[in-house]
């Protein structure tokens, strides 16, 4: 099944403020967010469920330290909703 990847506005700001003045950030994303398509669980994205109160969302890794955070709204349709250092999206 084919994915559908959605950017909630926050998404979007933080991705334009924090990702796109490193164009090696942002050919990583590209590279990652790819291969989340294909294949969510593959062990060098790190993905897993987050706890407390963003208990309902997952998040994956770009780099060591740089996370993209995103919730499943329907099988199949992801909603990215944070990008940015560890510090900064949790």
């Amino acid at each position: 099944m084919e994915k559908i990847i959605k950017r909630h506005p926050t998404f979007d700001k933080h991705y334009r403020k924090r990702i796109l003045p490193h164009p090696n950030l942002d050919i990583k994303f590209q590279e990652r967010i790819t291969l989340f398509i294909f294949n969510p669980m593959y062990p060098l994205l790190k993905d897993h469920p987050l706890t407390g109160k963003k208990a309902h969302l997952r998040s994956f890794s770009i780099t060591g330290d740089i996370r993209v955070i995103y919730q499943e709204i329907f099988p199949g349709e992801i909603l990215l909703i944070d990008i940015g250092t560890h510090n900064q999206v949790y």
